[in-house]
């Protein structure tokens, strides 16, 4: 006998009721993607220079609707339409190496690199040493309206940045670095309102840096070095008056450096080398107060070192190296006083070595070969407490070597002295430099002999580095002037 269970019609229609809407729930959660029609549709973009959002097909928001990879799809239509968006893009992403375990299968809170917060995918996060993706940037990710972190650094990816990341209205940190991305940094990432950290750095990027970038008005952070960007510096970068680091070097980039970057009042990091600079270094960098590190080494740049530099009184390290500066070394640079690498080498300085530059307590390693610096090393130069590196070669200088810079005992280990106009002995108290492994003579006038305390610096530089021999004895044991049998004597002169 079958006994019927008692409902009474009210029940029966709030049940049919409650079914009704969350089933038309769904179906406006899919309609954000398919449209009526159900097969695909466009989801258009707004605001100026914006990217139009992608169409993604209905199948992926029927399967982000199963209420396994999204819980209670119905109250959660954005959620299904970020894991719609995420299983369009998964494999562009993946290429041929990559492995992720996106599934409607399983939740979206389960998903590698993939993290929610407010029912809405908030950040993604994935790396080549779990995932090895090799494939491209989708642009579905484009659609990831809430996203605020998107990672895909040290990855293999492939082909250009997709216009449409540009609609990333609340994104804060976009690193795509160390991939094999390129063409041209979209104008489109200059919507990114809200972003402070943009990393694109050691890819294959081409074109121009777009002035759209200089609205980034949040940026903290901006590193775009070693790719092939050519083109100019935009001076509209001077109006992120939030940026703390400017990393541009190893690139293409040509023309001169934007005198708007000293308006840069928050910036610490400076790095605009191996490029192709021209043109003064202007002097408003040296209202960047803030400022620890600056390279501009390895460019084309021209005219004097700004004695306005010397203003920059919290740097760490100043290289000009490798440009064509002319002028004297300003002796302002003595104020610098917890500067750690001075490199000016390689370029056409002229006048003397200043004795200020002595006042540099922290200074570790001075590099000024290659000039046409004049006059005699200054002894002053023997005051400083650590320094590890002294490179003086390449010059016109003349007079003695100091024999203070004996002092320098604590740290020096390269001294490079040759193609000067040195002349006298070799001072015995460069012996008393008991941590020094290179030590270059040759190309000067010296008389004497080599003292015996030095033979393996000097030995190993001549090895090492494959120059000419000094042309001068080593001394006989326990003297400093008395050359040695010249019986035993090499071709070069060596005893």
């Amino acid at each position: 006998m079958n006994i019927k269970p008692s409902v009474s019609k009210g029940a029966i229609r709030m049940a049919v009721g409650v079914a009704v809407v969350g089933v038309m729930a769904v179906i406006a959660a899919s309609l954000l993607l398919t449209g009526v029609g159900g097969a695909t549709a466009f989801n258009a973009g707004g605001g100026d220079g914006a990217a139009g959002q992608v169409a993604i097909p209905g199948q992926y928001s029927e399967q982000c609707s199963n209420g396994v990879a999204v819980p209670n799809p119905g109250g959660n239509a954005g959620l299904v339409a970020d894991c719609a968006a995420l299983l369009a893009a998964k494999g562009a992403l993946e290429g041929t190496t990559g492995s992720l375990n996106w599934s409607a299968d399983r939740a979206i809170s389960g998903w590698e690199g993939v993290t929610t917060a407010n029912n809405r995918v908030s950040s993604l996060t994935l790396q080549k040493y779990q995932h090895r993706l090799n494939g491209a940037i989708p642009a579905e990710l484009g659609n990831l309206a809430n996203l605020t972190e998107l990672s895909l650094v040290y990855n293999d990816l492939t082909g250009a940045i997709p216009a449409e990341l540009g609609n990333l209205s609340n994104l804060t940190k976009m690193d795509l670095g160390v991939n094999q991305l390129t063409g041209a940094i979209p104008a489109e990432l200059g919507n990114l309102a809200k972003l402070t950290e943009l990393s694109l750095v050691h890819n294959d990027l081409t074109g121009a840096i777009p002035a759209e970038l200089g609205n980034l008005s949040n940026l903290e952070v901006a590193w775009l070095d070693n790719n092939q960007l050519t083109g100019e510096i935009p001076a509209e970068l001077g109006n992120l008056v939030n940026l703390e680091q400017l990393h541009l070097g190893y690139n293409q980039l040509t023309g001169a450096v934007p005198p708007e970057l000293g308006n840069l009042a928050n910036l610490e990091h400076l790095r605009l080398n191996n490029n192709q600079l021209t043109g003064a270094v202007p002097v408003e960098l040296g209202n960047l107060a803030k400022l620890t590190q600056f390279h501009l080494d390895h460019n084309q740049l021209t005219g004097a070192i700004p004695a306005e530099l010397g203003n920059l009184d919290n740097l760490y390290y100043l290289t000009l190296s490798g440009n064509q500066l002319s002028g004297a070394i300003p002796a302002e640079l003595g104020n610098l006083v917890y500067l750690q690498e001075l490199h000016l080498d390689a370029n056409q300085l002229t006048g003397e070595i200043p004795a200020e530059l002595s006042d540099i307590d922290n200074l570790l390693d001075l590099r000024l070969a290659d000039n046409q610096l004049t006059g005699e090393i200054p002894v002053e130069l023997g005051n400083f407490p650590g320094l590890e590196i002294l490179f003086l070669s390449g010059n016109q200088l003349t007079g003695e070597i100091p024999a203070e810079l004996g002092n320098l005992f604590y740290g020096l280990w390269s001294l490079w002295l040759h193609d000067n106009q040195l002349t006298g002995e070799i001072p015995a108290e460069l012996g008393d430099l008991a941590n020094l492994n290179y030590l270059s003579l040759s190309g000067n006038q010296f008389t004497g002999c080599i003292p015996q305390s030095l033979r393996a610096p000097v030995i190993a530089f001549e090895t090492e580095f494959e120059t000419d021999p000094i042309g001068l004895p080593f001394c006989a044991d326990g003297t400093t002037s008395t050359p040695t049998p010249t019986a035993t004597s090499t071709p070069g002169g060596r005893g």
